[in-house]
């Protein structure tokens, strides 16, 4: 049985990848990731806003006092005092990659092509595998076209290519007007990976204290429906390659979505509610549905229930919308 894949020009040992999250802060979660069976990981993200605020502290502390004599080091701050989070990060990966035997990919998270940006560079010599880049804004200004967004985005992604020669993967929204549209620019601007889809932060109202609250609710396999949709239609279309993140807890979920098309599935939620030991579950459970039907090889199941292969396309558009709401009954 060979459940060995192919993502970002990596060769992974098998299909599985745990996705960014705050456990990837752990260098023992990471090694027990490993153990599992893990084929690689995606490290936490490195947010603009961590950069960029800690950036402005650091001139801040270097300058209020410029113009004091130049013998009054003291002052300056200690180092420790604004060390970036950047640079942490950067130690952070230097130390996963000594530990383990398994791909390291970076994540950035933000919108804009700031300085922060250069910390890309930074995770490449630091011997990052790979950058995740995902790409979260929520726009709130009317004024503002969706076409010049879309166009932010896609200089972002080519401002990064410009800096690492490590593969980019480019982790999306699900709301782009044009979704294969946003795919081949994303490829044409260097992308060298699409994952589907990132979550985003929803805020809650707290009725009682009247405040605005954060509100993570982890996913369910359900949500690997959207991931479907779109990796099948994509599958074969853009030359990248493509994970599905969202929704993966169970062998059936990461085998649906290699059907559709996907080179890897990335679990998250799936590993807070069960333990990083579950990756090692859905790897059994994988390898014994694969051997009950005889296949061979994960890239046996790739694309094979893709748009270009079923045998009617129409599925994944609007042909059985009508259908299944009559086969909705109360």
């Amino acid at each position: 049985m060979n459940l060995s894949t192919k993502y970002l020009g990596l060769t992974l040992k098998n299909p599985i990848v745990p996705s960014s999250s705050p456990l990837m802060e752990s260098l023992d979660n990471i090694r027990n990731m490993e153990d599992a069976g893990a084929a690689a990981v995606v490290l936490h993200s490195l947010f603009e806003e961590q950069v960029t605020n800690e950036a402005l502290e650091l001139h801040y502390h270097t300058t209020q006092h410029a113009d004091s004599f130049a013998e009054a080091q003291g002052y300056f701050p200690e180092p420790e005092v604004y060390t970036h989070g950047g640079e942490e990060y950067v130690e952070h990966l230097r130390k996963v990659k000594q530990d383990v035997d398994i791909p390291v990919i970076g994540s950035l998270n933000g919108v804009t092509a700031g300085g922060w940006l250069e910390f890309a560079s930074q995770l490449q010599e630091a011997g990052a595998d790979a950058v995740e880049l995902n790409l979260y804004h929520i726009p709130t200004d009317p004024n503002v076209l969706a076409a010049t967004l879309d166009d932010t985005y896609v200089d972002v992604v080519r401002a990064i290519k410009a800096q690492v020669s490590i593969p980019v993967a480019v982790k999306l929204s699900p709301f782009f007007t044009s979704m294969p549209n946003m795919a081949q620019r994303f490829k044409e601007a260097g992308a060298d990976g699409l994952v589907l889809f990132n979550r985003f932060y929803q805020p809650d109202i707290n009725v009682n204290e009247l405040t605005v609250q954060p509100n993570i609710i982890l996913s369910c396999s359900d949500d690997i429906r959207l991931r479907l949709r779109w990796m099948g239609l994509l599958y074969g279309r853009v030359d990248v390659s493509l994970a599905a993140t969202g929704g993966v807890h169970q062998a059936l979920d990461a085998i649906k979505l290699l059907m559709a098309g996907a080179d890897i599935t990335m679990m998250c939620s799936s590993i807070f509610k069960h333990g990083v030991k579950h990756i090692g579950t859905v790897l059994n459970d994988l390898t014994e549905w694969m051997e009950d039907r005889e296949y061979e090889s994960i890239e046996q199941l790739k694309g094979s229930m893709s748009q270009q292969s079923v045998e009617e396309p129409a599925a994944f558009e609007r042909a059985l919308y009508i259908k299944g709401l009559k086969t909705f009954h109360y």
